[in-house]
């Protein structure tokens, strides 16, 4: 062989092996991470993760904290961030199918939560998963919410009416709900509606089971309160990026790496659930379960027909429970 034709093939190799590198170079996205703790929270630390993952996707991800949810849902808006983890209920102006995934009563358990987030990555929903130029990139739980109370002697629906409680403002359902049982809302946010509870400004809480010891709800409820034991509400954060910012299939990748990480979801869950002393559960009677199961059913489906709710979710989220309980009056006589 010539020493021109080696030289030719040096050259040749140096050139494939450099268009190689820039094909599979990263391309570098911000992706704005709320977290109520901020960097040394648990969200933001499986975000860590996420970046790990991503890189072998083609991205390189630079995460952002915030502990003020309405800042980074706005600078994603404003394209301050190619993509943010906010919770479901933030989240639903941004895509209604997997905003609606927090709604009142609707997933009852963490065995339903999985199903739920197990079809989302799937690939067999993918056309709800795209809203405008927003998409979904996956879900993972922040537990199930419950009423935090200051007086425990409120185990009936009755005994609800006329006190105060802290709703989110940009939360419709939450207000909707609390008038149905005749409790006073007070508009709030999500950096002040804990403290309203624990300085005794309202008389209860909506909160996850994590809230418990990150926002010492336990202060809020000494010393005669506690925690209605019916789960309202299964609450979620959620990836949304803007799609066009990153490489086709990202999407896909990025909901398959979250329902990856359910189970270590599900331990800080159960973490944050040990923690709470027995004697703070107010359990209350079946008939009365059944009494908050139907107006959370009428509380959905008129919250569906107003537009809040997506119908094609609150469809799949029946279709889960009536997986589970195939007894329940609702499978009967489906209505969502």
């Amino acid at each position: 062989m010539s020493k021109t034709k080696k030289v030719f093939q040096a050259l040749s190799a140096a050139a494939a092996l450099t268009l190689s590198s820039t094909a599979f170079a990263a391309v570098e996205r911000t992706f704005c991470v709320f977290d109520i703790i901020g960097a040394s929270g648990d969200t933001y630390n499986m975000m860590k993760d996420y970046k790990t993952a991503a890189l072998a996707w083609g991205v390189d991800v630079e995460l952002k904290p915030y502990t003020d949810e309405k800042i980074a849902s706005e600078d994603l808006k404003a394209n301050q961030c190619d993509a943010a983890v906010l919770t479901g209920i933030r989240g639903r102006q941004f895509n209604s199918y997997t905003g609606s995934m927090d709604s009142i009563g609707a997933i009852p358990n963490y065995d339903a939560m999985q199903t739920v987030i197990a079809v989302l990555a799937s690939g067999k929903v993918d056309q709800h998963l795209v809203s405008g130029p927003y998409e979904v990139g996956g879900v993972f739980p922040l537990g199930a919410a419950f009423l935090f109370l200051k007086d425990k002697e409120i185990d009936t629906v009755e005994e609800l009416a006329g006190k105060s409680i802290a709703v989110l403002e940009y939360d419709s359902a939450q207000a909707n709900m609390a008038s149905r049982v005749g409790m006073s809302p007070v508009m709030s946010d999500i950096t002040n509606f804990s403290t309203r509870f624990n300085n005794g400004s309202v008389d209860i809480c909506f909160a996850p089971v994590m809230g418990y010891s990150a926002l010492e709800l336990y202060k809020g409820m000494a010393p005669s309160g506690g925690i209605l034991d019916y789960v309202l509400g299964q609450l979620s954060a959620q990836v949304i990026i803007r799609k066009d910012r990153f490489p086709d299939g990202f999407g896909q990748q990025s909901r398959q790496f979250m329902f990856g990480q359910f189970d270590r979801a599900m331990k800080l869950i159960d973490n944050s659930s040990s923690e709470i002393d027995d004697k703070w559960w107010i359990r209350i009677p079946e008939a009365d379960t059944l009494r908050y199961d139907q107006m959370m059913r009428e509380a959905r489906i008129a919250l569906t027909k107003d537009g809040v709710y997506n119908k094609d979710m609150m469809s799949l989220l029946r279709k889960v429970r009536c997986q589970q309980d195939a007894s329940r009056a609702e499978c009967v006589n489906p209505q969502e």
